[in-house]
Protein backbone atom coordinates (compact mmCIF):
# COMPACT_ATOMS: atom_id res chain seq x y z
CA UNK A 1 0.00 0.00 0.00
CA UNK A 2 1.56 3.11 -0.82
CA UNK A 3 2.56 5.44 2.27
CA UNK A 4 1.39 8.66 1.61
CA UNK A 5 -2.29 6.83 1.56
CA UNK A 6 -1.90 5.59 4.93
CA UNK A 7 -1.28 8.53 6.11
CA UNK A 8 -4.37 10.22 5.28
CA UNK A 9 -6.19 11.69 8.39
CA UNK A 10 -9.37 9.55 8.83
CA UNK A 11 -12.58 11.20 7.34
CA UNK A 12 -14.21 13.77 10.38
CA UNK A 13 -17.95 11.44 9.91
CA UNK A 14 -15.82 8.90 11.41
CA UNK A 15 -16.03 10.52 14.85
CA UNK A 16 -19.17 12.42 14.34
CA UNK A 17 -22.00 11.55 17.10
CA UNK A 18 -25.51 13.33 15.70
CA UNK A 19 -27.29 15.91 18.05
CA UNK A 20 -30.11 13.57 19.61
CA UNK A 21 -31.57 16.47 21.39
CA UNK A 22 -31.91 18.46 17.59
CA UNK A 23 -33.15 14.60 16.04
CA UNK A 24 -36.06 14.59 18.90
CA UNK A 25 -37.30 18.00 18.19
CA UNK A 26 -37.05 17.74 14.45
CA UNK A 27 -39.02 13.98 14.57
CA UNK A 28 -41.97 14.43 11.97
CA UNK A 29 -43.99 12.24 14.27
CA UNK A 30 -45.07 13.87 17.38
CA UNK A 31 -43.27 13.06 21.05
CA UNK A 32 -43.31 14.12 24.30
CA UNK A 33 -41.76 13.27 27.88
CA UNK A 34 -43.90 13.16 31.47
CA UNK A 35 -41.57 12.98 34.56
CA UNK A 36 -43.35 10.28 37.06
CA UNK A 37 -45.59 13.12 38.28
CA UNK A 38 -46.78 13.62 34.86
CA UNK A 39 -45.40 17.16 34.29
CA UNK A 40 -44.29 17.81 30.77
CA UNK A 41 -39.97 17.50 31.00
CA UNK A 42 -39.59 18.21 26.99
CA UNK A 43 -41.61 17.90 23.58
CA UNK A 44 -40.76 18.44 19.48
CA UNK A 45 -42.12 20.92 16.81
CA UNK A 46 -44.13 18.16 15.62
CA UNK A 47 -46.15 17.32 19.12
CA UNK A 48 -46.88 21.45 19.40
CA UNK A 49 -48.48 21.64 15.91
CA UNK A 50 -50.44 18.88 16.32
CA UNK A 51 -51.97 19.98 19.66
CA UNK A 52 -51.68 23.41 18.34
CA UNK A 53 -49.89 25.06 21.97
CA UNK A 54 -46.08 26.33 22.36
CA UNK A 55 -43.39 24.64 24.02
CA UNK A 56 -43.32 27.02 26.23
CA UNK A 57 -46.90 26.76 27.55
CA UNK A 58 -46.50 22.81 28.49
CA UNK A 59 -43.17 22.57 29.97
CA UNK A 60 -43.47 21.90 33.70
CA UNK A 61 -46.94 21.58 33.74
CA UNK A 62 -49.24 18.62 34.70
CA UNK A 63 -50.84 16.48 30.96
CA UNK A 64 -53.94 16.15 33.23
CA UNK A 65 -54.21 19.97 33.56
CA UNK A 66 -53.05 21.13 30.51
CA UNK A 67 -55.56 18.60 28.50
CA UNK A 68 -58.38 17.76 31.23
CA UNK A 69 -60.50 14.64 30.86
CA UNK A 70 -62.49 13.46 34.14
CA UNK A 71 -64.24 10.91 31.85
CA UNK A 72 -63.37 7.32 30.87
CA UNK A 73 -60.34 8.47 28.37
CA UNK A 74 -58.44 10.48 30.80
CA UNK A 75 -58.49 7.27 33.11
CA UNK A 76 -57.35 5.00 30.34
CA UNK A 77 -54.85 7.94 29.68
CA UNK A 78 -53.60 7.81 33.05
CA UNK A 79 -53.97 3.91 33.40
CA UNK A 80 -51.59 3.22 30.95
CA UNK A 81 -48.96 5.67 32.30
CA UNK A 82 -49.43 4.22 35.32
CA UNK A 83 -48.95 0.65 34.19
CA UNK A 84 -45.32 2.09 32.50
CA UNK A 85 -44.43 3.32 35.51
CA UNK A 86 -45.02 -0.06 37.53
CA UNK A 87 -44.00 -2.81 35.11
CA UNK A 88 -40.89 -0.72 33.84
CA UNK A 89 -42.66 -2.53 30.17
CA UNK A 90 -44.17 -0.25 27.02
CA UNK A 91 -48.05 0.21 27.13
CA UNK A 92 -49.96 1.00 24.22
CA UNK A 93 -53.45 2.50 23.73
CA UNK A 94 -54.70 1.38 20.31
CA UNK A 95 -57.17 3.72 20.06
CA UNK A 96 -58.40 6.41 22.21
CA UNK A 97 -61.11 9.20 21.92
CA UNK A 98 -59.99 12.45 23.97
CA UNK A 99 -61.37 15.87 23.61
CA UNK A 100 -59.49 18.88 23.02
CA UNK A 101 -59.49 22.37 23.64
CA UNK A 102 -59.25 24.38 20.61
CA UNK A 103 -56.79 27.63 20.42
CA UNK A 104 -59.01 31.07 20.78
CA UNK A 105 -57.85 31.46 17.22
CA UNK A 106 -60.48 28.72 15.98
CA UNK A 107 -62.75 29.98 17.92
CA UNK A 108 -62.19 27.99 21.32
CA UNK A 109 -64.34 25.33 22.51
CA UNK A 110 -63.89 22.10 22.86
CA UNK A 111 -63.42 19.38 19.62
CA UNK A 112 -63.22 15.20 19.93
CA UNK A 113 -60.00 13.81 18.86
CA UNK A 114 -59.36 10.15 17.99
CA UNK A 115 -55.54 9.11 18.75
CA UNK A 116 -52.90 6.32 18.90
CA UNK A 117 -50.35 6.12 21.40
CA UNK A 118 -47.61 4.41 22.81
CA UNK A 119 -45.64 4.84 26.00
CA UNK A 120 -42.29 3.73 26.81
CA UNK A 121 -40.67 3.83 29.72
CA UNK A 122 -37.21 5.53 30.06
CA UNK A 123 -34.58 4.94 33.25
CA UNK A 124 -33.04 6.70 35.32
CA UNK A 125 -29.63 6.66 36.61
CA UNK A 126 -31.00 3.83 39.44
CA UNK A 127 -32.21 1.64 37.02
CA UNK A 128 -35.62 2.73 37.95
CA UNK A 129 -38.40 4.47 35.45
CA UNK A 130 -37.92 8.00 35.21
CA UNK A 131 -39.66 9.16 32.69
CA UNK A 132 -42.49 8.19 30.29
CA UNK A 133 -41.50 8.90 26.44
CA UNK A 134 -45.18 8.95 24.17
CA UNK A 135 -45.22 8.55 20.60
CA UNK A 136 -48.84 9.73 19.50
CA UNK A 137 -50.81 9.83 16.29
CA UNK A 138 -53.86 12.06 15.34
CA UNK A 139 -56.07 9.06 13.43
CA UNK A 140 -58.85 11.89 13.40
CA UNK A 141 -57.37 13.29 10.39
CA UNK A 142 -58.47 9.96 8.70
CA UNK A 143 -62.27 10.74 8.91
CA UNK A 144 -61.55 14.60 7.82
CA UNK A 145 -60.14 13.02 4.64
CA UNK A 146 -63.66 10.53 3.82
CA UNK A 147 -65.71 13.90 4.73
CA UNK A 148 -63.79 15.86 2.18
CA UNK A 149 -63.82 13.00 -0.64
CA UNK A 150 -67.44 12.20 -0.78
CA UNK A 151 -68.75 15.44 -0.39
CA UNK A 152 -71.52 17.50 1.62
CA UNK A 153 -73.30 14.12 0.73
CA UNK A 154 -71.27 12.30 3.75
CA UNK A 155 -69.89 9.19 2.96
CA UNK A 156 -71.66 5.99 1.68
CA UNK A 157 -72.14 3.83 4.69
CA UNK A 158 -69.63 1.96 6.27
CA UNK A 159 -68.11 -1.12 4.73
CA UNK A 160 -67.67 -4.15 6.20
CA UNK A 161 -66.18 -3.75 9.54
CA UNK A 162 -65.42 -0.18 9.53
CA UNK A 163 -68.12 0.77 11.70
CA UNK A 164 -66.69 -1.37 14.64
CA UNK A 165 -63.55 -0.27 14.29
CA UNK A 166 -63.02 1.29 17.61
CA UNK A 167 -65.09 -1.27 19.25
CA UNK A 168 -62.92 -3.56 18.37
CA UNK A 169 -59.94 -1.59 19.54
CA UNK A 170 -61.14 -1.66 22.87
CA UNK A 171 -62.11 -4.92 22.92
CA UNK A 172 -58.35 -5.72 22.20
CA UNK A 173 -57.09 -2.74 25.10
CA UNK A 174 -59.42 -4.46 27.26
CA UNK A 175 -58.29 -8.00 26.90
CA UNK A 176 -54.58 -6.62 26.55
CA UNK A 177 -55.22 -4.93 30.05
CA UNK A 178 -56.94 -7.97 31.49
CA UNK A 179 -54.04 -10.32 30.99
CA UNK A 180 -51.47 -7.75 32.02
CA UNK A 181 -53.63 -7.62 35.42
CA UNK A 182 -53.18 -11.08 35.17
CA UNK A 183 -49.89 -11.32 34.71
CA UNK A 184 -49.13 -9.05 37.65
CA UNK A 185 -51.11 -10.76 40.07
CA UNK A 186 -48.95 -13.85 39.41
CA UNK A 187 -45.70 -11.61 39.10
CA UNK A 188 -46.91 -10.59 42.93
CA UNK A 189 -47.51 -14.27 43.79
CA UNK A 190 -43.96 -14.82 42.90
CA UNK A 191 -42.30 -11.46 44.32
CA UNK A 192 -44.13 -12.79 47.94
CA UNK A 193 -44.05 -15.87 48.05
CA UNK A 194 -42.02 -17.00 51.48
CA UNK A 195 -39.96 -19.55 49.93
CA UNK A 196 -37.42 -18.08 47.66
CA UNK A 197 -37.25 -18.69 43.59
CA UNK A 198 -35.72 -17.84 40.77
CA UNK A 199 -35.73 -18.49 36.85
CA UNK A 200 -32.44 -19.68 35.34
CA UNK A 201 -32.54 -19.39 31.68
CA UNK A 202 -30.64 -21.36 28.79
CA UNK A 203 -27.49 -23.41 29.26
CA UNK A 204 -25.75 -20.68 30.21
CA UNK A 205 -27.65 -20.38 33.26
CA UNK A 206 -28.30 -16.84 33.07
CA UNK A 207 -30.68 -15.01 35.48
CA UNK A 208 -34.40 -14.20 34.39
CA UNK A 209 -36.53 -13.44 37.60
CA UNK A 210 -35.62 -13.53 41.55
CA UNK A 211 -37.98 -12.94 43.91
CA UNK A 212 -37.85 -11.08 47.23
CA UNK A 213 -36.90 -14.13 49.35
CA UNK A 214 -33.81 -15.20 46.66
CA UNK A 215 -32.84 -11.50 46.88
CA UNK A 216 -32.72 -11.26 50.73
CA UNK A 217 -31.03 -14.56 50.56
CA UNK A 218 -28.21 -13.59 47.86
CA UNK A 219 -27.76 -10.09 49.90
CA UNK A 220 -29.66 -8.02 47.40
CA UNK A 221 -27.16 -8.03 44.69
CA UNK A 222 -28.06 -7.24 40.99
CA UNK A 223 -28.38 -10.73 39.26
CA UNK A 224 -30.80 -10.05 36.49
CA UNK A 225 -29.55 -10.69 32.96
CA UNK A 226 -26.17 -12.30 34.66
CA UNK A 227 -24.98 -16.00 34.60
CA UNK A 228 -25.04 -17.82 38.11
CA UNK A 229 -21.30 -17.68 37.57
CA UNK A 230 -21.23 -13.77 36.95
CA UNK A 231 -23.65 -13.01 39.78
CA UNK A 232 -22.51 -15.58 42.86
CA UNK A 233 -19.50 -16.78 41.53
CA UNK A 234 -18.88 -18.52 45.03
CA UNK A 235 -21.38 -21.12 44.32
CA UNK A 236 -19.51 -23.01 41.83
CA UNK A 237 -16.45 -24.08 43.91
CA UNK A 238 -19.65 -25.62 46.12
CA UNK A 239 -21.22 -27.97 43.43
CA UNK A 240 -23.92 -26.28 42.67
CA UNK A 241 -23.49 -25.17 39.39
CA UNK A 242 -22.84 -28.73 38.09
CA UNK A 243 -25.76 -29.68 39.78
CA UNK A 244 -27.80 -27.46 37.67
CA UNK A 245 -26.14 -28.41 34.90
CA UNK A 246 -27.31 -32.55 35.95
CA UNK A 247 -30.53 -31.60 36.19
CA UNK A 248 -30.75 -29.79 32.57
CA UNK A 249 -28.83 -32.83 31.19
CA UNK A 250 -31.14 -35.47 32.52
CA UNK A 251 -34.18 -33.64 32.46
CA UNK A 252 -35.00 -34.73 36.29
CA UNK A 253 -35.38 -32.54 39.07
CA UNK A 254 -32.98 -32.70 42.21
CA UNK A 255 -33.87 -32.13 45.80
CA UNK A 256 -31.83 -30.87 48.41
CA UNK A 257 -32.08 -30.97 51.84
CA UNK A 258 -30.90 -28.82 54.37
CA UNK A 259 -27.26 -28.64 52.15
CA UNK A 260 -24.99 -25.98 53.43
CA UNK A 261 -23.96 -23.10 50.85
CA UNK A 262 -21.69 -20.13 51.50
CA UNK A 263 -22.93 -16.88 50.36
CA UNK A 264 -21.89 -13.18 50.48
CA UNK A 265 -23.89 -10.75 51.51
CA UNK A 266 -22.67 -8.25 49.16
CA UNK A 267 -20.23 -8.84 46.76
CA UNK A 268 -17.29 -7.82 48.93
CA UNK A 269 -18.70 -9.20 52.03
CA UNK A 270 -17.07 -12.39 53.43
CA UNK A 271 -18.72 -16.04 53.34
CA UNK A 272 -21.53 -16.77 55.50
CA UNK A 273 -22.80 -20.28 55.90
CA UNK A 274 -26.68 -20.77 55.11
CA UNK A 275 -29.13 -23.84 55.14
CA UNK A 276 -31.32 -24.66 52.79
CA UNK A 277 -33.74 -26.74 51.26
CA UNK A 278 -34.63 -26.85 47.35
CA UNK A 279 -35.27 -28.23 44.45
CA UNK A 280 -34.10 -27.96 40.87
CA UNK A 281 -36.59 -28.12 38.34
CA UNK A 282 -35.93 -28.49 34.34
CA UNK A 283 -38.03 -26.28 32.40
CA UNK A 284 -39.56 -28.25 29.21
CA UNK A 285 -40.13 -26.51 26.42
CA UNK A 286 -43.26 -28.29 24.35
CA UNK A 287 -40.75 -30.31 21.81
CA UNK A 288 -39.72 -31.43 24.81
CA UNK A 289 -35.88 -29.78 24.83
CA UNK A 290 -35.01 -27.75 27.95
CA UNK A 291 -34.58 -23.99 28.39
CA UNK A 292 -33.92 -23.87 32.11
CA UNK A 293 -33.95 -24.47 35.61
CA UNK A 294 -36.67 -23.09 37.94
CA UNK A 295 -35.12 -22.79 41.39
CA UNK A 296 -37.47 -23.01 44.67
CA UNK A 297 -36.71 -23.37 48.47
CA UNK A 298 -36.64 -22.33 51.51
CA UNK A 299 -33.77 -20.78 53.96
CA UNK A 300 -33.97 -23.10 57.06
CA UNK A 301 -30.76 -22.00 58.94
CA UNK A 302 -32.06 -21.03 61.76
CA UNK A 303 -33.80 -24.75 62.20
CA UNK A 304 -30.82 -26.29 61.21
CA UNK A 305 -29.00 -24.30 64.06
CA UNK A 306 -31.60 -25.40 66.58
CA UNK A 307 -31.51 -28.55 66.00
CA UNK A 308 -27.74 -28.31 66.82
CA UNK A 309 -28.33 -26.59 69.72
CA UNK A 310 -30.50 -29.00 70.94
CA UNK A 311 -28.22 -31.74 70.45
CA UNK A 312 -24.99 -29.87 71.84
CA UNK A 313 -27.82 -29.29 74.86
CA UNK A 314 -29.18 -32.55 75.31
CA UNK A 315 -24.88 -34.21 75.07
CA UNK A 316 -24.16 -31.50 77.45
CA UNK A 317 -27.05 -32.41 80.01
CA UNK A 318 -25.90 -36.17 79.42
CA UNK A 319 -22.42 -35.07 80.51
CA UNK A 320 -23.59 -33.00 83.01
CA UNK A 321 -24.95 -35.55 85.09
CA UNK A 322 -22.29 -37.67 84.82
CA UNK A 323 -20.04 -35.18 85.94
CA UNK A 324 -22.31 -34.04 88.67
CA UNK A 325 -22.27 -37.46 89.93
CA UNK A 326 -18.76 -37.81 89.63
CA UNK A 327 -18.18 -34.62 91.62
CA UNK A 328 -20.67 -35.97 94.16
CA UNK A 329 -19.04 -39.12 94.62
CA UNK A 330 -15.61 -37.41 94.73
CA UNK A 331 -16.53 -35.28 97.47
CA UNK A 332 -17.87 -37.71 99.47
CA UNK A 333 -14.91 -39.94 99.57
CA UNK A 334 -12.61 -36.64 100.40
CA UNK A 335 -15.54 -35.77 103.20
CA UNK A 336 -15.63 -39.57 104.51
CA UNK A 337 -11.30 -39.54 104.62
CA UNK A 338 -11.08 -36.35 106.38
CA UNK A 339 -14.65 -36.41 108.80
CA UNK A 340 -14.78 -40.29 109.06
CA UNK A 341 -17.28 -40.16 112.01
CA UNK A 342 -21.14 -40.59 110.73
CA UNK A 343 -22.64 -37.09 111.73
CA UNK A 344 -19.28 -34.95 111.04
CA UNK A 345 -19.20 -36.83 108.04
CA UNK A 346 -23.17 -36.02 107.15
CA UNK A 347 -22.98 -32.61 107.69
CA UNK A 348 -19.35 -31.86 106.01
CA UNK A 349 -21.22 -33.90 102.80
CA UNK A 350 -25.13 -31.86 103.12
CA UNK A 351 -23.18 -28.72 103.23
CA UNK A 352 -20.81 -29.07 100.41
CA UNK A 353 -24.06 -30.59 98.46
CA UNK A 354 -25.79 -27.76 98.84
CA UNK A 355 -22.94 -25.79 97.18
CA UNK A 356 -23.00 -27.77 94.53
CA UNK A 357 -26.68 -26.66 93.50
CA UNK A 358 -25.63 -23.19 93.85
CA UNK A 359 -23.13 -23.72 90.73
CA UNK A 360 -26.35 -24.68 89.06
CA UNK A 361 -28.18 -21.79 90.10
CA UNK A 362 -25.79 -18.93 89.33
CA UNK A 363 -25.53 -20.97 85.56
CA UNK A 364 -29.08 -21.02 85.42
CA UNK A 365 -28.84 -17.09 86.09
CA UNK A 366 -26.43 -15.89 84.18
CA UNK A 367 -28.84 -16.82 81.47
CA UNK A 368 -30.73 -14.03 81.68
CA UNK A 369 -28.10 -11.60 83.59
CA UNK A 370 -24.64 -10.54 84.20
CA UNK A 371 -22.53 -12.25 86.79
CA UNK A 372 -19.25 -11.07 88.64
CA UNK A 373 -16.02 -13.30 87.43
CA UNK A 374 -15.12 -14.26 91.09
CA UNK A 375 -18.76 -15.54 91.73
CA UNK A 376 -18.25 -17.49 88.87
CA UNK A 377 -15.46 -18.68 90.24
CA UNK A 378 -16.34 -19.28 93.66
CA UNK A 379 -19.93 -21.26 93.08
CA UNK A 380 -17.29 -23.80 91.91
CA UNK A 381 -14.99 -23.64 94.03
CA UNK A 382 -17.21 -23.53 97.35
CA UNK A 383 -17.61 -26.92 97.84
CA UNK A 384 -14.25 -27.76 98.98
CA UNK A 385 -12.30 -26.61 101.84
CA UNK A 386 -10.97 -22.64 101.44
CA UNK A 387 -7.28 -24.14 101.75
CA UNK A 388 -7.77 -25.77 98.58
CA UNK A 389 -8.02 -22.55 96.05
CA UNK A 390 -6.93 -19.27 95.73
CA UNK A 391 -8.52 -16.45 93.96
CA UNK A 392 -6.64 -13.15 92.69
CA UNK A 393 -7.46 -10.73 90.45
CA UNK A 394 -9.51 -7.55 89.94
CA UNK A 395 -13.40 -7.37 89.99
CA UNK A 396 -14.89 -8.03 86.70
CA UNK A 397 -18.33 -8.02 85.39
CA UNK A 398 -18.91 -10.30 83.00
CA UNK A 399 -22.19 -10.26 80.25
CA UNK A 400 -24.84 -13.09 80.37
CA UNK A 401 -23.20 -14.95 77.51
CA UNK A 402 -19.82 -14.43 78.70
CA UNK A 403 -21.52 -15.57 82.36
CA UNK A 404 -22.38 -18.72 80.72
CA UNK A 405 -19.66 -19.81 79.01
CA UNK A 406 -16.94 -19.50 81.69
CA UNK A 407 -19.39 -20.87 84.09
CA UNK A 408 -19.33 -23.81 82.12
CA UNK A 409 -15.45 -23.80 81.51
CA UNK A 410 -14.97 -23.42 85.27
CA UNK A 411 -17.28 -26.54 86.07
CA UNK A 412 -15.23 -28.50 84.01
CA UNK A 413 -12.42 -27.46 85.35
CA UNK A 414 -13.42 -27.95 88.56
CA UNK A 415 -15.06 -31.20 88.04
CA UNK A 416 -11.78 -32.49 86.13
CA UNK A 417 -9.59 -31.47 89.13
CA UNK A 418 -12.36 -33.39 91.72
CA UNK A 419 -12.03 -36.65 89.58
CA UNK A 420 -8.27 -37.19 88.75
CA UNK A 421 -6.41 -33.21 89.57
CA UNK A 422 -5.57 -31.26 92.63
CA UNK A 423 -8.73 -31.70 94.34
CA UNK A 424 -9.14 -35.74 94.10
CA UNK A 425 -6.62 -35.89 96.92
CA UNK A 426 -5.71 -33.88 100.12
CA UNK A 427 -2.70 -31.76 99.84
CA UNK A 428 -3.67 -30.23 96.53
CA UNK A 429 -4.72 -26.88 95.76
CA UNK A 430 -6.41 -24.99 92.65
CA UNK A 431 -5.05 -20.93 91.49
CA UNK A 432 -6.80 -18.95 89.57
CA UNK A 433 -5.47 -15.42 88.75
CA UNK A 434 -6.75 -13.31 86.30
CA UNK A 435 -5.73 -9.66 85.09
CA UNK A 436 -7.79 -7.29 82.37
CA UNK A 437 -5.68 -5.41 79.93
CA UNK A 438 -7.46 -3.54 76.27
CA UNK A 439 -10.79 -5.02 77.55
CA UNK A 440 -9.86 -8.45 77.03
CA UNK A 441 -9.72 -10.87 79.98
CA UNK A 442 -6.67 -13.28 80.81
CA UNK A 443 -6.73 -15.88 83.35
CA UNK A 444 -4.96 -18.71 83.94
CA UNK A 445 -6.13 -21.81 85.96
CA UNK A 446 -3.23 -23.94 87.82
CA UNK A 447 -3.42 -26.89 89.75
CA UNK A 448 -0.72 -27.92 92.41
CA UNK A 449 -0.35 -30.76 94.70
CA UNK A 450 -2.03 -33.43 92.43
CA UNK A 451 -1.13 -36.80 91.52
CA UNK A 452 0.99 -36.52 88.45
CA UNK A 453 -0.59 -35.57 84.96
CA UNK A 454 0.12 -37.02 81.82
CA UNK A 455 -1.65 -36.25 78.32
CA UNK A 456 -4.90 -37.89 77.35
CA UNK A 457 -4.42 -40.70 75.09
CA UNK A 458 -8.15 -38.99 73.68
CA UNK A 459 -10.16 -35.54 73.70
CA UNK A 460 -12.91 -36.39 75.89
CA UNK A 461 -16.30 -34.20 75.93
CA UNK A 462 -15.20 -32.06 78.43
CA UNK A 463 -11.80 -30.79 76.69
CA UNK A 464 -13.89 -30.15 73.97
CA UNK A 465 -15.88 -28.21 75.77
CA UNK A 466 -13.52 -26.16 77.46
CA UNK A 467 -12.04 -25.12 73.81
CA UNK A 468 -14.73 -24.37 72.11
CA UNK A 469 -17.26 -22.69 74.92
CA UNK A 470 -15.57 -19.77 74.22
CA UNK A 471 -15.21 -19.51 71.07
CA UNK A 472 -17.49 -18.54 67.94
CA UNK A 473 -19.50 -15.47 68.70
CA UNK A 474 -17.33 -14.52 71.69
CA UNK A 475 -14.22 -14.75 70.17
CA UNK A 476 -12.50 -16.39 72.88
CA UNK A 477 -10.05 -19.30 73.81
CA UNK A 478 -9.32 -21.84 76.33
CA UNK A 479 -5.83 -23.89 76.30
CA UNK A 480 -5.03 -26.91 78.17
CA UNK A 481 -1.61 -27.87 78.74
CA UNK A 482 -1.06 -31.30 80.70
CA UNK A 483 1.69 -30.49 82.51
CA UNK A 484 3.35 -33.07 84.55
CA UNK A 485 2.74 -30.80 87.70
CA UNK A 486 -0.50 -30.32 87.56
CA UNK A 487 -3.47 -29.06 84.52
CA UNK A 488 -2.85 -25.42 83.61
CA UNK A 489 -5.51 -23.68 81.77
CA UNK A 490 -4.77 -20.83 79.53
CA UNK A 491 -8.58 -18.63 79.06
CA UNK A 492 -8.84 -15.64 76.77
CA UNK A 493 -12.38 -13.72 76.15
CA UNK A 494 -12.53 -10.19 74.68
CA UNK A 495 -14.98 -8.41 77.35
CA UNK A 496 -18.30 -7.26 75.33
CA UNK A 497 -19.64 -4.75 77.40
CA UNK A 498 -17.61 -5.34 80.58
CA UNK A 499 -14.70 -3.91 82.37
CA UNK A 500 -12.23 -4.60 85.19
CA UNK A 501 -13.63 -2.01 88.05
CA UNK A 502 -11.25 0.45 90.08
Amino acid sequence: MDASIESLPAPETATFQPDYAALFRVLPSPYMILDRDFRYVEVNAAYCAVLERRREDLLGRNLFEAFPDAGESGRRLRASFQRVLDTGRPDSLPLIPYAIERPATRGGGFEMRYWSAAHVPLAGPDGQVAFIVQNTVDVTELQQLKAMAFGPGGPPPPAPGESVLLQRAREVEAANLSLMRETQDLRDLFMQAPGFMAVLAGQELRFALVNNAYQQLIGHRQVIGRTIDEALPEVREQGFVELLHGVMERREPYIGKALSVKLRRTEDAPLEERFVDFIYQPLLLPDGTVSGVFVEGSDVTDRVLAERQQKLLVDELNHRVKNSLATVQAIASQTLRSTPEPRAFRDAFEARLIALSATHDLLTATSWRGAELRDVLLVELRPYAPNRYVLEGGDVDLAPSEALALGLVVHELATNAAKYGALSEGEGCVEARWSVEDGRLSLVWRERGGPPVAPPTRVGFGSRLIERSLAGNLGGSARLDFAPGGLICHIELPLAGAAAKS
